[in-house]
């Protein structure tokens, strides 16, 4: 790959001699050429600006000089097929601006296709927009991008074309080491990645996971799978699909959610405990199912094949998991037996010490959202003294039914689904 960059600060460019860029052209496998726009200027001045038309704060940089550097680049270029089609084919002007879109890994990733890339280190206030317009014309659609590292601004084009230049050429063959390294890295699938630790195992009190010592590769994949989706909820929820972030209160963290899987029955075993000894108090019942169900129960409820889909959350700062609840299609009352169209929530439960932020709202809506497309209703069991928790449904759409519950102490509540 050819890389040439054109700057008024060529000394700027120099880290792109270090680390595995500078021995990758040392190896011959990236040809970087640093290029001065002032040695294109043709005054005492070396001028490369000027004011605006129009008026306003700042200046503007010269269209001649930008010309005459890209053109004398572009002639020594064997790439340059103005009337390809294939965006892959001829130079690419990469030109770094707050104003543009966003450089992503995705983006780092078709541009490492290209074989020879040009940047334009623009300042002051930009580039006069006529050098875009002459060279998307000259090199055909989708070879010139502007490209923004982020919102915010900065002096000039060159940190960012240090960025891009590193993010691009080390997807390149031969420029990383260990190739494979790069599948399992923040954004290559959309992800961030997972926590990594090395030795001690024990360092100033703090211990390396023990599933990452334990030699059961399954189990360390499914870790590693779990902390990346928690660390995106966590750091970059907008990265995750609306769906598979539960968004409570003001004061709770995005929270990841996916289905359960039968390694959770252990800690939703526990968490249930915890979260119902309070309704089971104000119940005086110790013996409604959350609290005296089995763990080969639990294991049985998530067991693939199981009737109840069952979603958790986990906090992404203790990992502990905080949240649960669970749905299955069931015939009901009205329902013809060989067409069940109910949807029976159950077991929604929160840690006591996160109970008020949102969260039991948050996993109540999705399991709603979620149910069976055959589903146009959806009911639930609570106990007769669970005031807070019939508020919690009566927001959410459901109506305590009139007449004698099924089991003693408790109310019905059914809701209509959107979809009925």
């Amino acid at each position: 790959m050819r890389i040439d960059v054109v700057t008024i600060f060529p000394e700027y460019l120099a880290p792109l001699e270090l680390s595995l860029i500078g021995k990758a052209r040392a190896d011959g496998l990236l040809d970087v050429r640093v290029h001065d726009l002032r040695t294109h200027t043709h005054d005492r001045h070396r001028t490369v600006d000027d004011t605006p038309y129009g008026g306003g704060a700042g200046m503007v940089m010269r269209p001649e000089p930008w010309g005459e550097a890209l053109d004398a680049i572009l002639a020594e270029s064997t790439l340059a097929v103005p009337d390809a089609a294939d965006a892959d084919v001829g130079p690419v002007l990469v030109v770094p601006s707050p104003g543009g879109e966003p450089f992503t890994q995705a983006t780092a990733y078709q541009l490492a296709r290209a074989e020879h890339l040009i940047f334009a280190c623009g300042r002051y206030e930009g580039i006069d927009e006529r050098v875009y317009d002459e060279y998307r014309g000259r090199l055909g659609p989708g070879r010139v991008r502007v490209l923004s590292l982020g919102d915010y601004v900065l002096n000039g084009g060159e940190v960012a074309v240090l960025a891009m230049v590193e993010a691009i050429a080390r997807l390149r063959p031969g420029v990383i080491g260990n190739e494979a390294s790069l599948a399992e890295e923040s954004h290559t699938d959309g992800l961030l990645e997972y926590p990594v630790y090395t030795k001690p195992p024990s360092w100033r009190g703090h211990d390396v996971p023990p599933v990452l010592r334990s030699g059961d590769h399954g189990g360390i994949a499914a870790w590693r799978e779990e902390q990346r989706r928690i660390r995106t909820a966590a750091r970059r929820p907008d990265l995750l699909a609306p769906s598979a972030v539960l968004r409570g209160g003001p004061d709770a963290p995005a929270l990841p959610l996916r289905p359960a899987i039968p390694g959770d029955a252990g800690e939703l075993f526990t968490l249930m405990r915890a979260g119902w000894v309070v309704e089971a108090q104000a119940n005086n019942d110790l013996t409604i199912p959350p609290l005296v169900e089995t763990l080969a129960q639990v294991q049985t409820s998530l067991a693939p094949g199981a009737s109840w889909r069952t979603w958790v959350v986990r906090d992404p700062v203790s990992h502990r998991l905080v949240g649960s609840v669970r749905g299955r299609l069931v015939a009901w009352r009205e329902d013809p037996a060989d067409a069940p169209a109910t949807w029976e929530v159950g077991r929604l439960v929160v840690a006591p010490d996160l109970v008020g932020r949102g969260i039991g709202r948050a996993l109540l809506a999705h399991c709603l959202a979620d149910a069976d497309p055959a589903a146009s209703r959806a009911w639930l069991i609570t106990g007769a003294r669970s005031v807070r928790n019939q508020r919690l449904y009566r927001k959410a759409g459901f109506r305590v039914l009139p007449g004698e519950a099924r089991y003693p102490g408790t109310v019905e509540m059914l809701a209509r689904l959107p979809r009925g």
